[in-house]
């Protein structure tokens, strides 16, 4: 936020968004000095011990990994004021799930069924938040956003700005043909249900743009009930839930081009790493590539999207006397910076590592990076489990809140089809060519 003397240059370290840029960015640069650890190796297994191809040197391996990303965000963590005390053993809980999460998911029989780390990594947290509790210790580790945030800038150097040119037009087109029809849609019928004009607000955000980050945002601009943002976070999550088992079977049921199906994987779901665990179980880097690029489309109008519900909330919902109207800088410090992480780390890969290094090592280290993204991504889903109780979802406002949001996202599953259609079918377009 800014304040009245200018920029506010605090939030370049007190912002979650500006630490994920950091973390991923200083994981791309050692990367790129050869000085960046790899992943350990799990390869895949029927027996236990085919697992662990390099034996006690993957647990090594694990060990360096676990305090390479734990020193990384715990440093982050303590600028946000975070516990750090309480956060490094909820951490070690949290790595040792994740670890076990990309265990499972290399067994080869889940492997050939499809079931990625994600799911695993998701389930293993509902389980423990659901049917057992979690301890008030591990709380401060359960980082959602920040951890999919680090992976998505690190996501970056792995893409080819000449890949998200390509598509970053028709998914900009296919962002706000989506966002606009789904807003007012998941607003109106909000409405109906007889929920205020804030609450509406939030969960036509939240249901048209990018999940948590927009509704958090959404809440801000408007001035809701934080209870009523919880509320519409959390059911988010189970949402993205669904539709990481359901989108893909259908997609494939469909018969969909793995473009297309990556594209309305993109537009439907809410959360940005779910759409991206959701395009690899469609399998192939385009459906990943198209489902990011739709999603990256959208989350541009996060900002844009909080400067007007400002506005109108100032100047409509408020109207009190001596209430400022927000500037157009807070376009800006409103927009999710991770978007910049994701999109500096793509233009050293294109422009500066590939011309002078070749593309071989741009590939190699776009590899490293991706396997660091893809530990950030189970770190997010065993959070995501943790964080949701689905007691709790069902007794705000006698259930019309959830009902008006599930309404609003099966239309915008409808809808963002029938767009992605029109614009990725090559029926009217050429659409953009992404290498499986």
């Amino acid at each position: 936020m800014s304040n009245n003397n200018g920029i506010d240059w605090s939030s370049l370290w007190k912002k979650e968004d500006w630490w994920a840029c950091w973390i991923g960015w200083f994981i791309l640069l050692m990367a790129i000095a050869g000085w960046m650890p790899h992943a350990p190796k799990i390869a895949g297994w029927t027996t236990l011990s085919q697992a662990f191809p390099k034996g006690i040197g993957t647990l090594w391996t694990t060990i360096v990994l676990f305090i390479i990303m734990c020193v990384m965000t715990i440093i982050g963590a303590a600028f946000l004021k975070k516990d750090v005390k309480s956060y490094i053993p909820g951490f070690v809980v949290i790595f040792i799930l994740t670890f076990i999460a990309m265990v499972i998911a290399k067994q080869k029989t889940i492997h050939y069924w499809g079931i990625p780390y994600v799911l695993w990594a998701l389930a293993f947290g509902l389980i423990i938040s659901n049917v057992f509790s979690v301890p008030n210790w591990m709380k401060a580790s359960m980082m959602t956003e920040y951890f999919v945030k680090i992976g998505l800038v690190c996501m970056g150097a792995t893409i080819m700005f000449s890949v998200v040119i390509k598509a970053g037009a028709v998914g900009m087109a296919q962002a706000l043909l989506v966002v606009g029809a789904v807003w007012f849609f998941t607003y109106w019928i909000c409405r109906k249900f007889g929920l205020s004009q804030r609450f509406s607000s939030i969960i036509a955000t939240g249901n048209s743009i990018c999940g948590v980050s927009a509704s958090i945002a959404a809440g801000g601009a408007v001035m809701g009930d934080p209870k009523e943002v919880s509320y519409i976070v959390a059911w988010l999550m189970v949402c993205a839930v669904v539709l990481i088992i359901v989108m893909p079977p259908i997609a494939k049921w469909m018969d969909l081009p793995t473009n297309m199906a990556g594209a309305w994987i993109g537009g439907v779901i809410d959360n940005t790493g779910s759409v991206v665990a959701a395009g690899e179980i469609i399998g192939t880097k385009a459906s990943i590539d198209a489902a990011a690029m739709v999603k990256m489309a959208q989350n541009v109008l996060i900002g844009f999207a909080a400067f007007f519900l400002a506005l109108w909330a100032t100047l409509s919902l408020e109207r009190k006397e001596g209430m400022e109207a927000p500037s157009l800088s807070e376009v800006w410090y409103r927009f999710p910076k991770f978007i910049v992480g994701f999109l500096v780390a793509s233009l050293i890969i294109s422009f500066i590592v590939e011309p002078s290094m070749g593309t071989k090592a741009a590939k190699s280290i776009g590899k490293l990076c991706k396997s660091y993204r893809s530990w950030f991504f189970a770190l997010c889903f065993v959070s995501i489990g943790l964080e949701t109780r689905f007691k709790e979802l069902l007794t705000v406002g006698g259930g019309r809140p959830a009902m008006a949001y599930w309404i609003g996202q099966i239309m915008n599953a409808f809808w963002t089809l029938l767009i992605v259609w029109i614009l990725w079918s090559g029926t009217f377009f050429t659409p953009p060519i992404l290498p499986d």
